[in-house]
């Protein structure tokens, strides 16, 4: 019997609408897309359409699409490349302590080329404080780089009055959306961004394809050198199978956004409950409104949570903490947020998602509760 999925920040399956647009491509529309006989033709045409959805969920032009291997890339081309391609203006660059090591670690090379890094520091929720994102601000800042929503918590960032402030200085903004497309709203002009990171695998997409949003008049030095491809943006031979799949995931997270908002805070909400029926104490880790749908972050008190997951093996989850046998490496997150030890040692991250149903929470409740650990009952 297959464990209880409740790790969807982690990955997401992929949507059987989805793979049913894919199959065509395995077989049939194999061409290269910058070929211009027929089979070129078919590949180009799935590509351009998979641009088109990709561009109607985000709320802007089809030509403001790249696309990318994923969220990685995507976030490494968007500040790496608007880092060099400003260079001339200034060299400061502003983020959060809680970022993913996809922005921090592209963060921390710059800093080796000569660039001054701002890490903001966050609450106790995990919200940047704009009082001190403007006190960070400065005649030498080209770009601010915050996340929309924090993969492990889940607090959702003021991303539109971030960039109503980084505009009045004419300062770029970009944001990793990797975790909240598809699951709240994440419309361009609403956000106010310049740059903004789609990963397909946490959207019902496959994994090894992602695509970044490049509002019109931002430049950004290249990351891939080669051909043309891609409005000459990002070389490379287009993963077009994996294009098609982001295309359709994009189409039908627009057309279900507010139902399936409805049902993950749902599933999310019930597993709450029932741990808190079950569970004597519980810390919440984030902002309990402003919060993913489906995200739900909670520390059990003096327990190792790699150990708590080994015990419940029939629930798939994550840990908020890797536990050694000398020591216990706590998440960045939860330091940035100074949950204490006695919470963030034992932190899971459970996360539902548009499939998730009512019997897999109770039966994840009931697993928790007969794993035999030390946890308070009531």
């Amino acid at each position: 019997m297959q464990p209880v999925y409740l790790d969807y920040n982690a990955t997401t399956p992929i949507d059987p609408e989805v793979a049913e647009v894919m199959k065509p491509y395995l077989v049939d529309f194999f061409g290269n897309p910058s070929s211009s006989h027929w089979y070129g033709v078919q590949a180009k045409k799935g590509i351009e359409t998979a641009r088109s959805q990709i561009a109607d969920l985000l709320g802007c032009q089809p030509d403001e699409i790249v696309f990318t291997s994923g969220g990685s890339e995507s976030n490494n081309y968007a500040i790496r490349g608007a880092a060099f391609a400003n260079r001339i203006k200034g060299n400061h660059i502003i983020t959060s302590a809680i970022e993913h090591p996809a922005v921090t670690e592209v963060c921390r090379y710059l800093e080796h080329e000569q660039f001054r890094v701002t890490y903001l520091p966050v609450d106790e929720f995990g919200l940047v404080d704009m009082v001190k994102l403007q006190e960070a601000i400065t005649p030498q800042t080209i770009l601010i780089s915050l996340m929309h929503a924090n993969n492990e918590v889940g607090t959702i960032q003021p991303i539109s009055d971030i960039s109503e402030l980084a505009r009045q200085k004419r300062i770029i903004v970009h944001t990793d959306a990797a975790q909240s497309v598809g699951k709240i709203s994440a419309c361009v002009n609403d956000l106010g961004i310049d740059l903004l990171s789609v990963a397909g695998h946490k959207l019902y997409a496959p994994k090894g394809v992602g695509a970044l949003f490049i509002r019109k008049g931002i430049n950004l030095e290249k990351l891939i050198h080669g051909a043309g491809h891609e409005q000459n943006k990002r070389a490379g031979t287009e993963n077009v199978l994996g294009i098609v799949g982001l295309g359709k995931a994009c189409e039908i997270a627009k057309r279900d956004l507010t139902r399936n908002m409805a049902h993950m805070k749902s599933m999310r909400d019930r597993l709450h409950g029932g741990l808190q029926e079950r569970v004597g104490e519980l810390r919440l880790n984030g902002h309990r409104e402003k919060r993913l749908p489906n995200t739900l972050s909670v520390g059990f008190p003096n327990i190792e949570a790699d150990k708590f997951l080994l015990n419940i093996k029939g629930v798939a989850a994550s840990a908020g903490a890797a536990c050694h046998s000398d020591h216990a490496s706590i998440s960045h997150v939860l330091t940035a947020m100074n949950v204490s030890e006695k919470y963030s040692i034992g932190t899971i991250r459970f996360s539902t998602g548009k499939m998730t149903t009512p019997e897999d929470i109770d039966g994840a409740l009931e697993i928790i509760k007969g794993s035999g650990l030390h946890i308070s009952q009531k």
